[in-house]
């Protein structure tokens, strides 16, 4: 495999400046409404604000990829004396909790950084922080080049997984000497 350099695309966040005020749940809820900023509502937004007031915790986090199981991670940090829970650090819409999945259908949300068209030149939540607790960065990183499986693989594995391999080869083999 050969090794390819991809843009790769972060929000930093600065919990020290985020006073919870979630100007960046607003205006992400309201960008990605249909149509655009038509509405607003928190549960469809690609990043949240974990808050507890009582404790002075404001800790906005965003949507990252699907994970299809629960982890195992349930352990408490304190940072700077304030305490977090490990799923708050968690960016995945994951089954064992409803943040980051979209509120009609259940479908996992993820951050797209607002590329949709017009795309922005930083994601919308970056733009409207009123405290500059989030900001928007691009780096470039080496990778490697991943290699996709062609549809008769996927459909070949998922045959092999069903059946077993030897009665796979044995059909492909029978239906070889048919032609």
């Amino acid at each position: 495999m050969s090794k390819v350099k991809k843009k790769v695309k972060t929000i930093k966040i600065d919990l020290d400046k985020c006073n919870g005020c979630r100007a960046c749940e607003m205006i992400c809820s309201a960008f990605h409404a249909k149509p655009k900023y038509s509405s607003n509502n928190p549960e469809r937004s690609r990043i949240r604000m974990i808050r507890e007031p009582l404790k002075d915790v404001y800790l906005p986090v965003y949507a990252g990829e699907y994970a299809p199981a629960e982890c195992m991670g349930r352990g408490k940090y304190v940072i700077d004396g304030k305490e977090y829970d490990e799923c708050d650090f968690c960016r995945a819409s994951c089954p064992s909790r409803t943040l980051f999945k979209e509120p009609d259908s259940g479908l996992p949300l993820k951050c797209d950084m607002c590329e949709d068209d017009p795309p922005q030149e930083k994601p919308l939540c970056v733009q409207w922080c009123l405290n500059d607790a989030l900001t928007y960065e691009e780096r470039e990183e080496e990778v490697e080049e991943e290699v996709k499986p062609e549809d008769v693989e996927i459909g070949l594995e998922s045959m092999v997984d069903k059946y077993g391999l030897q009665k796979v080869m044995d059909t492909v083999a029978r239906m070889s000497k048919k032609e």
